[in-house]
């Protein structure tokens, strides 16, 4: 009975991961500009030598981009987050209980800035000379 019950919740378990892994490459395929501007310049370890992936499924999540090496995780908001700020920070509550850090830009800052961007990347990635500072989600 017990064996039964956790063959049951295995097999739901793999089916929601499934599910999120076909959303997560068919997402790759339908990139916004924006994050396909961020892609160019994290790919191929171009900032620090780092391995960034994109759309990644973090268990029931998929995040834009995240560093396993450092535990980042990027996301880039279009209009459509303005409205879903609850959701948000329920995801990035959850994701900095697993250990990540979570920075948000949006996508005009995305298209307008790069270079804003990935100087605020890279201070993330950089370790913080105040202990207190480590870890805290950047809005």
């Amino acid at each position: 009975m017990v064996s039964e019950r956790f063959s049951e919740k295995h097999c739901e378990q793999r089916n929601v991961e499934n599910r999120t892994t076909t959303l997560a490459k068919d997402l790759r395929k339908r990139s916004t500009d924006a994050e396909r501007n961020l892609w160019n310049k994290l790919r191929a370890k171009q900032i620090q030598g780092l391995k960034f992936r994109r759309q990644e499924p973090i268990r029931r999540y998929i995040v834009d981009f995240v560093c396993y090496e450092k535990q980042l995780i990027i996301e880039v908001d279009g209009g459509q987050h303005a409205s879903s700020t609850e959701k948000d920070r329920t995801r990035t509550d959850w994701l900095s209980s697993q250990g990540f850090s979570v920075i948000r830009f949006w996508d005009h800052e995305v298209l307008t800035n790069i270079e804003g961007v990935l100087d605020s990347i890279l201070e993330s990635l950089s370790p913080s000379p105040n202990p207190s500072h480590q870890g805290r989600e950047k809005d």
